[in-house]
């Protein structure tokens, strides 16, 4: 139930909506669990948060936590879609449809960067250090947002050299 509630809360910013349930409601997770679990939900192929929820179902059920998570997450919602998309077809040329639907998309990347600065904290136990980090981050949105470089180019760059650099500073420790 637990992300069939998730799932159910988020409109595109669902992440901030799983930071809240798995770290502070349920306590499954520490921030720094969860931004190392969200690290590497975000580089598997599909949906960052519905890796997340599958991540966090094996964790503590095994493979039957992970189904579960899975249709928790988009058993709910897949219905919701059909039914809105449906509606969709005959509402899409009204103003205040589309209207609606840019005001969403702008939620959602604030709801993104509301998670990012709630987890910053959890950047101090980083092998990366907050420093770089944030540094990485800033680059990630200048080279996608401001300069239109492909997403796949920008992972592939700076996810390399976030990669490197957090072996370079593991390597040496036990």
């Amino acid at each position: 139930m637990a992300f069939t509630r998730l799932a159910l809360q988020g409109f595109g910013g669902v992440l901030a909506v799983a930071q809240r349930e798995l770290v502070e409601r349920l306590g499954w997770l520490t921030k720094e669990e969860f931004v190392e679990t969200l690290a590497i939900a975000q580089v598997l192929p599909g949906p960052n948060v519905v890796n997340l929820s599958m991540m966090v179902g094996d964790r503590f059920f095994g493979l039957r936590g992970a189904v579960a998570a899975l249709a928790g997450m988009l058993t709910a919602p897949a219905l919701i879609v059909l039914g809105l998309a449906a509606l969709y077809s005959e509402l899409s040329r009204h103003p205040v449809a589309v209207d609606a639907l840019r005001g969403m998309g702008a939620v959602s990347a604030g709801l993104i960067l509301a998670t990012g600065i709630k987890l910053l904290p959890a950047l101090k136990t980083s092998p990366l250090g907050r420093p770089l980090a944030l540094g990485l981050a800033a680059a990630a949105f200048v080279l996608i947002a401001l300069l239109r470089w492909p997403l796949i180019q920008v992972l592939c760059l700076l996810g390399g050299i976030g990669m490197l650099v957090a072996w370079l500073k593991l390597r040496g420790r036990p």
